[in-house]
């Protein structure tokens, strides 16, 4: 059995390792004094500006396998690159909640859905949040959540509450994936 990376993976490795080094590392300070000048919930120009550059060198949305033409397997290396640095994954728009909010509405999205929600993230004009924690459970246990999502006609009744939703206080959020039960009779699964 080969284990290798495919030739793709390992010309995107190099690639994003030499924007690594020479865009990321080199504004870890420049990073760091934006930080501490500004409002924390607002974008910083230093990572708008480098995810243009990102965008220009095609080292973006490397976490989609239908976008970046690898799997899983082969993104776990640049995961790894990235994740040398607190906030890189966010320059090449490969951050959470975004790319699992994205990978969801890319399998289960409307064509409506995807039009209004997933384009703007893909092309990283948007934020998005994933609301599952709640108060009174271990809810990082997806099975313990307490939440209850109704059918009411043509709309949904979302009853419960949810704390520390990652994003939801970015100004760019626009879209909360929202974690509930559809059917509290139904077993754990």
């Amino acid at each position: 059995m080969n284990f290798d990376y495919s030739m793709k993976s390992r010309e995107l490795q190099s690639k994003l390792q030499a924007f690594m080094n020479a865009h990321i590392y080199t504004n870890e300070t420049a990073y760091e004094s934006e930080i501490k000048a500004g409002d924390r919930w607002k974008p910083l120009q230093l990572i708008e500006d480098l995810k243009r550059k990102a965008k220009k060198e095609n080292l973006w949305n490397l976490f989609l396998p239908e976008i970046s033409g690898i799997s899983n397997l082969e993104y776990a290396p640049l995961a790894e690159i990235m994740g040398g640095v607190v906030w890189a994954s966010e320059v090449f728009n490969c951050s959470a909640p975004d790319t699992g909010n994205i990978e969801v509405l890319w399998k289960y999205g409307t064509g409506e859905q995807k039009e209004k929600w997933l384009k703007p993230l893909l092309d990283g004009e948007i934020r998005s949040c994933f609301a599952m924690t709640e108060p009174d459970v271990a809810s990082s246990d997806a099975t313990n959540i307490r939440a209850s999502i109704k059918k009411d006609g043509d709309e949904y009744i979302l009853n419960g509450r949810k704390w520390w939703s990652t994003g939801a206080g970015d100004a760019r959020c626009r879209l909360a994936i929202f974690m509930g039960k559809t059917d509290e009779s139904a077993p754990k699964h």
